[in-house]
C-alpha cells in the first residue's frame, strides 16, 4: 500500500509564498516522475511542475519563475515553493508520482488527496 500526505496549503495574501510538501510511504521500490497538478472551481485539473528522479524539471509556462519544484529522494518527499502568488492560483493542489513497488512491476501513478491553498486579500 502507497500512500501520498500532502501538507502546507493554507490562506496567503497575493505576492505571498507558501511551501507544499508531499510524502510518498509504503511499499516503494523507486519513484520516478514526482509532480503537482492544480484543480480550481470549474477548471480541469492541470499541471504544475514535474520532476524527475535525476533532478531534471518542467514547468508550466505560468508558474516559471515563481514556482519551483524540489525533492529529496532520501525522504521520498518532493516540494513546491510557491513565491509571489496571485490570486488565480487559487486552486486544491495535488502531488502525483509514478511508483514502482517492486523491481519486476510497472510503475503506477498515485495521487495525494489535495491541498487547498487560497490566494486572497
Amino acid at each position: 500500500q502507497v500512500q501520498l500526505v500532502e501538507s502546507g496549503g493554507g490562506l496567503v495574501q497575493p505576492g505571498g509564498s507558501l511551501r507544499l510538501s508531499c510524502a510518498a510511504s509504503g511499499s516503494i521500490f523507486i519513484i520516478n516522475n514526482m509532480g503537482w497538478y492544480r484543480q480550481a472551481p470549474e477548471n480541469q485539473r492541470e499541471l504544475v511542475a514535474v520532476i524527475n528522479y535525476a533532478g531534471s524539471t518542467n514547468y508550466a509556462d505560468s508558474m516559471k519563475g515563481r514556482f519551483t519544484i524540489s525533492r529529496d529522494n532520501a525522504k521520498n518527499t518532493v516540494y513546491l515553493q510557491m513565491d509571489s502568488l496571485r490570486p488565480e492560483d487559487t486552486a486544491v493542489y495535488y502531488c502525483n508520482a509514478e511508483i514502482k513497488t517492486t523491481p519486476w512491476m510497472a510503475q503506477n501513478d498515485y495521487w495525494g488527496q489535495g491541498t487547498q491553498v487560497t490566494v486572497s486579500s
